[in-house]
């Protein structure tokens, strides 16, 4: 079902997201200060608010590398051969691709220590 597939993943996004916070004291502080820095102590953040808060966006993009809402991506298929990578793999026509989220999230050969929680690798991008 389309409409509870959407709310599944944002839920999920928000439950992984709101775990690395609280395992990760140093990072609540951080938005806790940004969040009093862009809106004081004294009202609720506003949904404008939301977009000056580079460290809160990072938190949410750390969050989606480690736990994608969906770790696979399915359902594209190879319109004509194509050849991959350094090794030549190649892929025939009308193949069905699943790319493995998850996996690159993870990957050493991508991402500085991989398995640590670190929003700041996402500062300025």
């Amino acid at each position: 079902d389309i409409v509870s597939g959407g709310i599944d993943t944002t839920t999920v996004a928000l439950e992984w997201t709101m775990s690395e916070i609280l395992r990760n004291p140093h990072v609540a502080s951080k938005l806790r200060e940004e969040i009093e820095s862009a809106v004081g102590k004294h009202r609720m953040v506003t949904e404008s608010d939301v977009a000056s808060m580079e460290y809160l966006h990072c938190v949410v993009k750390e969050s989606l590398r480690l736990h994608p809402s969906s770790p696979f991506i399915f359902g594209h298929k190879s319109s004509k051969t194509c050849i991959v990578g350094a090794q030549e793999f190649v892929i025939p026509p009308k193949t069905i691709l699943m790319i493995n989220v998850w996996a690159i999230g993870r990957d050493p050969a991508i991402w500085e220590d991989p398995l640590a929680f670190k929003p700041e690798r996402f500062i300025g991008k």
